[in-house]
This record gives structure tokens, sequence and C-alpha cells, in this order.
């Protein structure tokens, strides 16, 4: 099973950190202008994503998208469980760590 769609980050916003516990999920990013990911244990890396890049967030990685730029980012998405939120962990322990 497959989910396909599109995920929008408006402009300022950010996501909470959380992981997918049980789904592995790949993005292209279609619009927007540079967004920042933070991923790993302790959310330590930090990558520049911007219109055409590709990014895959393997099963089980905490993370968080930051869109500080003027513009809502925009992404196709795919993951691989078709109920698409149901394996979200949300994780506030780990929110204060990115600025």
């Amino acid at each position: 099973m497959l989910w396909l769609g599109a995920i929008s980050l408006p402009a300022g916003r950010r996501t909470g950190a959380h992981r997918h516990e049980g789904h592995e999920t790949a993005l292209l990013m279609t619009a927007g202008q540079e967004i920042e990911i933070w991923s790993g244990p302790k959310l330590e890396r930090c990558e520049m994503v911007r219109p055409g890049d590709y990014l895959f967030i393997p099963a089980g990685v905490p993370h968080v998208a930051v869109n500080r730029s003027p513009e809502d980012a925009e992404f196709l998405a795919a993951r691989n469980d078709p109920a698409a939120n149901e394996s979200v962990i949300l994780m506030p322990e780990l929110d204060h760590i990115v600025p």
C-alpha cells in the first residue's frame, strides 16, 4: 500500500518534533523557497531543502521542518502507509532544540 499526496508548510511556520514509527516518507519540494529539515535522534542534523530537491525520511527518525521564508513550501509526498498519519508520534521533548 502507498499514500501519495500534497503537503504544504505555510510561510513562517514549522512542524512539531515527531517521527513516523511505521512508515518511510519521500518528498519532492515543488514550490516555495528554502526550508530547513532537522533530523536525527537529537535533531542534530540540519539540511537545507529547495524546490526540486528530493528528501527521504526513514521510519522512526525524529524530524522537524522549518519554513522561515515568506512563501508557503509545497511538496509532493509518498509514504508506504496508506493511513499516512496513523503512525505519527509527537516528540515535544525535542521541540526546544530547533531554534
